[in-house]
């Protein structure tokens, strides 16, 4: 398993969300992710709240994410 496909902080393996979510709020060009805890932690906000951005976006039909 690559490092892209682990978390930069913590090492946990990655969902293809997660990588998503961090190429959508921090940098679509990125080459390192975050899990939803450490992106939480980076945003102040509590884990459900990037799990409602995931589903917003989702719902929006932004192509960086699976159905």
């Amino acid at each position: 398993m690559s490092d892209a496909t682990r978390c930069r902080v913590c090492g946990r393996e990655l969902t293809k969300d997660e990588i998503a979510v961090t190429k959508k709020l921090i940098c679509r060009g990125a080459v390192s992710f975050l899990c939803v805890s450490c992106l939480a932690e980076h945003f102040q906000v509590e884990p459900e709240e990037i799990r409602e951005r995931i589903a917003y976006f989702k719902s929006m039909g932004c192509t960086l994410f699976e159905k």
